[in-house]
C-alpha cells in the first residue's frame, strides 16, 4: 500500500487530466468523484453532464464539480475528426470517422491522442478488445516495441511485485515475449520496484525440452539483449524464481533466481490463472491491468472491479504520464 500513498503524492496537484469513457457506471463515477475532491487528478466523464448528474444524484452523490465531454456536441469534433482520419492513413473516411467517434471509447482515446487529456481509464462496462482497440489504432505502441501488454501490480503487506501478461496476449512468440519483459521491468522501476525479471516456463535451464521451453529460453535473450541494464534470466520455474533455497538449486549462477520481483509468464492462460490464484487464495491484491508499452497510457479495468480498483488504477495512469514526460 506504501506504493500507492508514494504515486499518490507524487500525482496529487498536478492537474493530471483523466478521461472516463464509462460515466454510466457507479463505480467508476464514484472513483470519479472522489478523485476531484481529493485533487489527485482531473477526472474527464464523457456523457451528457445534465444525465451524469441526474445519475449521481440518485445514488446519493454529487457530480456537478466534474468536467464532462459529450461526442455529440463537442465543439472541437471536426478537429478530432480530421486528426483520426489522418491518423488512420486511409482505413477510415470521413463520415465512418463522425460514426466511430461517437463512441466513447475511441472519443476518450482521440482525447489523450490529441493532448486534450493525459491518460484514459476504461474496461468497467468494456471488454479488453474494446478498450485497447482504440488505443492501437490511435495512441499505438512506443518505437521498439511490437504490441501492447498487461501487467499487474500484486501486493500484500510489505511484498510489491509485478505478473505480466496477464491480460492481452494470447501466445506471444519469443520476440514480443522478450518485450513484454522488458516493459515490465519499465512497469516494476515506476512503484520503485527493483526489476529482477524472470522469464517463467515448467522447466528451469533445460531442465525439460519441448517447444514451449524453447521459446522462453529465447525471449529471454531477446530481452537481454534489448535491455542489458536489467536483471533478466529464464526459463524458470516459478519455484526457482521465487524460493531461494530452490534457485541456488535450480540455476545456482543466475542473479534472478531466488530473488524475482518481476514475473513474466509464457502466454495468457498460465498469466491469467497465476495472479487469480494469487489474489484469491495467496491474499495478494491485484492493482490493474496496466497496459505497457503504448505512447500514452491508457488502462484497461477488470469487469469485475470495484470503485477503489477504478481510483487506484487512475492514479498509476497519472503516474505513467508523469514518470513518461
Amino acid at each position: 500500500m506504501d506504493i500507492l500513498i508514494g504515486l499518490t503524492a507524487k500525482v496529487k496537484g498536478n492537474g493530471v487530466r483523466i478521461v472516463f469513457p464509462e460515466s454510466s457506471d457507479i463505480r467508476v463515477l464514484g472513483a470519479a468523484i472522489r478523485l476531484k475532491r481529493d485533487a489527485v487528478v482531473e477526472p474527464i466523464m464523457v456523457g451528457v453532464k445534465a444525465e451524469i448528474e441526474a445519475f449521481a444524484k440518485e445514488k446519493g452523490l454529487d457530480a456537478s464539480a466534474l468536467t464532462v465531454m459529450d461526442p455529440e456536441s463537442y465543439d472541437a469534433f471536426d478537429e478530432m475528426v480530421a486528426a483520426f482520419v489522418e491518423r488512420r492513413k486511409g482505413k477510415a473516411t470521413e463520415d465512418q470517422a463522425r460514426t466511430i467517434l461517437k463512441d466513447a471509447n475511441y472519443f476518450g482515446t482521440m482525447l489523450v491522442y490529441m493532448d486534450k487529456a493525459e491518460g484514459m481509464v476504461s474496461g468497467a462496462i468494456h471488454s479488453t478488445g474494446d478498450t485497447v482497440r482504440p488505443a492501437l489504432q490511435i495512441i499505438k505502441t512506443k518505437p521498439g516495441v511490437s504490441r501492447t501488454s498487461g501487467a499487474f501490480l500484486m501486493m500484500r503487506g510489505e511484498e510489491s511485485y509485478i505478473f505480466s501478461d496477464c491480460a492481452i496476449n494470447i501466445n506471444p512468440d519469443a520476440q514480443a515475449l522478450g518485450e513484454i519483459a522488458v516493459e515490465s521491468a519499465k512497469t516494476a522501476e515506476m512503484f520503485d520496484i527493483e526489476p529482477r525479471v524472470a522469464l517463467l516456463s515448467f522447466s528451469s535451464k533445460g531442465s525439460a525440452v519441448s517447444e514451449e521451453v524453447t521459446k522462453v529460453a529465447e525471449a529471454t535473450k531477446i530481452a537481454q539483449e534489448l535491455a542489458p541494464q536489467y536483471l533478466i534470466d529464464g526459463e524458470l520455474q516459478f519455484d526457482a524464481a521465487f524460493v531461494e533455497s530452490v534457485g541456488k538449486q535450480k540455476a545456482p549462477d543466475s542473479k534472478v533466481a531466488g530473488q524475482a520481483t518481476v514475473f513474466v509468464f509464457p502466454e495468457i492462460q498460465s498469466g491469467n490463472i497465476g495472479y487469480k490464484i494469487a489474489q484469491r487464495l495467496g491474499g495478494y491484491e491485484a492493482v490493474g491491468p496496466i497496459l505497457q508499452g503504448l505512447n500514452k497510457p491508457i488502462s484497461d479495468l477488470s469487469r469485475g472491479c470495484n470503485e477503489e480498483d477504478v481510483y487506484k488504477l487512475s492514479i498509476i495512469t497519472a503516474a505513467q504520464f508523469l514518470i513518461g514526460k
